[in-house]
């Protein structure tokens, strides 16, 4: 899968942005090139939507079709899903937002982020922890212009990140993409971890605790992005519900207070 996001609509981690990007031969790639990159290694069956300016998805769907590992693409009301893995209580979870039998992972992640947005009857991070399994979804809701991306803990799904060319924020399971449109610029995207275009990074696992950006150092000694890693010892003050644009903002304010008391070592 690949999603890529217009720099004015999302603005990805400083970390995430190499010095060395502007220094290597490999320019970070615009879109147009980053896309075509992707198609060509799967000519025969990409799926792309192009939403504006603002944002370019394209999903890739599972070989074998029954595939434990699932793939899912999905659209509602404005909203797009892409993710990736298996949730093992999705029957359950079914049962808990009265959906129908049919749905499937990508459909049941769209629900609970329109339930977070519209009624926010719980925090964001008590939802992602509801789901179990493994699992990894980017989320565009095109009307709010919000993008929402989260990794599962266990592992067992693998999403990068990074910034390519024009200051785009690039995310894929396909690391060589990766590595081809954004340089030196890029990183795993942590596990346990949700992202709100709005609300910075965090880890869902431990949502009191800040996140702290702890360089990359590549094979060749070279800056690459950042890991980023749960700060055991920094603390949120308090926890926001996450239900309406308001709360989200809310979210943001503290997660641009965590990274700016979150010192990076190199």
């Amino acid at each position: 899968m690949l999603a890529i996001f217009n720099k004015g609509l999302v603005e990805p981690p400083q970390e995430l942005n190499s010095p060395a990007s502007v220094k290597v031969s490999v320019k970070p790639k615009v879109p147009e090139e980053t896309l075509k990159d992707f198609q060509s290694c799967h000519s025969t069956n990409a799926f792309l939507i192009s939403l504006g300016d603002a944002a370019l998805l394209s999903y890739i769907p599972p070989c074998p079709p029954y595939s434990t590992q699932h793939r899912f693409f999905c659209g509602l009301d404005d909203i797009y899903c892409i993710f990736l893995g298996t949730l093992n209580n999705l029957c359950s979870l079914i049962r808990q937002y009265g959906l129908s039998k049919g749905t499937n992972e990508a459909m049941l992640v769209i629900e609970a982020y329109r339930t977070l947005r519209d009624r926010g009857p719980y925090p964001a991070d008590q939802v992602l922890k509801d789901m179990d399994g493994s699992f990894g979804f980017v989320l565009f809701d095109s009307k709010a212009g919000t993008v929402f991306a989260a990794l599962g803990a266990d592992e067992g799904v693998k999403m990068y990140w990074g910034i390519g060319g024009d200051g785009w924020l690039v995310i894929s399971d396909n690391l060589e993409v990766i590595k081809a449109s954004c340089a030196k610029s890029f990183a795993p995207f942590p596990t346990g971890c949700m992202f709100h275009s709005e609300g910075g990074l965090r880890s869902f696992e431990h949502p009191m605790n800040k996140m702290k950006a702890m360089p990359r150092i590549d094979s060749e000694g070279v800056m690459c992005g950042a890991n980023f890693k749960v700060d055991d010892y920094s603390r949120i003050h308090s926890m926001p519900r996450v239900g309406s644009e308001a709360n989200w903002a809310v979210w943001g304010a503290l997660m641009s207070d965590s990274f700016e008391h979150s010192n990076i070592t190199t």
